[in-house]
């Protein structure tokens, strides 16, 4: 059975994907708790922020946000002429969260989801940005 193209998007989830599941794992594991996910009165609506911290994590797919890496570079085949200015708004409504964070005294570490298959770098960088 062949999955048509929008049932195929309609199943891409923006919540609680797998490097998101992997990332709040590995925060529980490291003794980091008491985060709340995806805060809609923060700018970018972070997908995981420990409030009297004032820490806000973002895990972003690659692909999806247009990193530098090999699947992030990957051109959309079909209707470029919607997914290329998409994708560039993706960019750049992160960098303007970000602005508006760091503006308003908040932390911010940006996730790849390249970044996050090497688990002992990613368990580093959480640490070093928690305790930082």
């Amino acid at each position: 059975m062949t999955i048509s193209r929008s049932e195929n998007m309609r199943r891409i989830r923006s919540r609680d994907t797998a490097p998101e599941l992997t990332v709040r794992r590995a925060l529980r594991e490291s003794g980091f708790s008491g985060y709340r996910l995806h805060r809609r009165d923060l700018p970018g609506n972070p997908d995981i922020v420990f409030i009297g911290r004032k820490k806000a994590i973002f895990v972003h797919g690659c692909f999806w946000h247009g990193h530098t890496c090999p699947e992030g570079l990957r051109k959309p085949k079909s209707n470029v002429d919607y997914w290329l200015p998409k994708i560039q708004g993706n960019r750049d409504r992160d960098e303007n969260a970000i602005h508006q964070l760091h503006a308003a005294g908040w932390s911010v570490l940006g996730l790849w989801e390249c970044e996050i298959e090497d688990g002992s770098w990613m368990r580093t960088a959480l640490k070093e940005f928690m305790q930082g």
